[in-house]
């Protein structure tokens, strides 16, 4: 069965395994949240649901229609609505609650979230280029380079150039699930997930795993 659950990350630490060795975790409180609705193959041509998360949320800051969404639902409006493509949705009801609980230790889990944006950067930044000559006189340190041959007289499209970096969806699939702390909604994923402290992101079992 496929499981998701919605969570803002926390910070990074470390934990110690049974043999002593350091293991780098990120800290996530995830859920509990809300089954919005379902969608179904027979109604929607796929299976997924949808997950509310964080009521902290005034009424007047949700839009109308988003509003009604959750009033059809007879739910109270919620900060984040996402959608979670799952195995089977007919598992699911709407209203139910899924808390942090789903997962254990052991699992191996995809988290997606929005990078952070670093705004305006160069191509060795942002692609990974090497520079030229650092000597007096190169005239070429950080530049782009060619943008191809003069033959065409363009650039064609998807040439990688200095532009905005970050800012966007990244998916770090296969993390190993270290701890999971059901009383306090923590769950302590292996290594580095994508965004800010405080950045919301999605927690879904693995497609390799």
């Amino acid at each position: 069965m496929t499981k998701a659950i919605l969570g803002t990350k926390v910070g990074m630490t470390q934990v110690f395994d049974e043999s002593g060795r350091i293991i780098p975790v990120t800290v996530i409180e995830a859920g509990p949240c809300i089954v919005v609705q379902k969608k179904t193959i027979e109604n929607d041509g796929y299976s997924a649901i949808q997950l509310g998360f964080s009521s902290d949320v005034k009424e007047n800051k949700v839009n109308k229609p988003i509003q009604g969404h959750f009033a059809k639902a007879e739910l109270k409006p919620m900060r984040y609505l996402r959608e979670c493509r799952v195995e089977d949705a007919s598992a699911y009801e709407q209203g139910q609650e899924i808390k942090v609980d789903m997962f254990s230790a052991g699992d191996w889990v995809d988290v997606v979230g929005t990078s952070k944006g670093k705004g305006f950067a160069g191509g060795i930044k942002r692609h990974g280029f090497h520079r030229g000559p650092m000597k007096h006189g190169s005239k070429y340190h950080r530049g782009a380079g060619s943008l191809g041959a003069k033959g065409p007289a363009r650039v064609f499209p998807g040439r990688k150039l200095p532009g905005r970096l970050g800012g966007a969806r990244v998916t770090v699939q296969k993390l190993l699930v270290v701890k999971v702390d059901p009383e306090r909604n923590l769950l302590l994923v292996k290594g580095a997930v994508p965004g800010p402290n405080k950045g919301l992101v999605t927690i879904k079992s693995s497609v390799k795993a």
